[in-house]
């Protein structure tokens, strides 16, 4: 219930990023934040009840001044693919990040060269590309978008939170 994600609001009402609730509820208690919509649910301590909020807003405007890039990462693979193997469609037990084209065959690190796989298709394919070893990408990697990546594939996404990101 504190872990759930919550949308953070600029001071403009435009989306920067999500957070935990429990984060959440700490930046409107120390009125750094106010709740814009809450998702009904309360949490109580010894002497205070506090709104889980869905959607906060930040009462100083913060001024973004970096480039919006995702860093190439093995979460970020696995989070793009949502821990689904690109090759069977497995989305149960561990997963590896694979080389479409493998390095020792002039594959390098970018998104278009790394999938979500599991451990058996890893297996299978080997050393090999995915024509060679007989098999068939799901659908062919690329790089994410930064809105889809950073909201819609946290988890859940409460209804009240469609009007704000404009991704649907």
């Amino acid at each position: 219930m504190l872990g759930s994600a919550v949308l953070l609001l600029n001071q403009n009402y435009t989306p920067l990023t999500t957070c935990s609730a429990r984060r959440a509820i700490i930046m409107v208690w120390l009125g750094k934040a106010e709740i814009v919509e809450s998702t009904g649910l309360v949490v109580r301590s010894v002497t205070m009840t506090f709104d889980i909020p869905a959607i906060i807003r930040l009462l100083m405007y913060v001024g973004i001044s970096y480039k919006w890039n995702i860093q190439l990462t093995k979460q970020n693979i696995l989070r793009r693919d949502h821990k689904t193997c690109q090759y069977c469609g497995e989305n149960d037990g561990p997963m590896t990040v694979d080389h479409i084209i493998p390095r020792s065959h002039g594959g390098e690190e970018t998104w278009g060269n790394l999938v979500c796989a599991c451990s058996a298709c890893n297996n299978k394919k080997g050393n090999r590309t995915p024509q060679t070893a007989g098999m068939i990408l799901i659908k062919q990697p690329k790089k994410p978008n930064i809105r889809t990546f950073l909201f819609h594939n946290k988890g859940h996404i409460h209804s009240t939170w469609r009007t704000y990101l404009k991704i649907y």
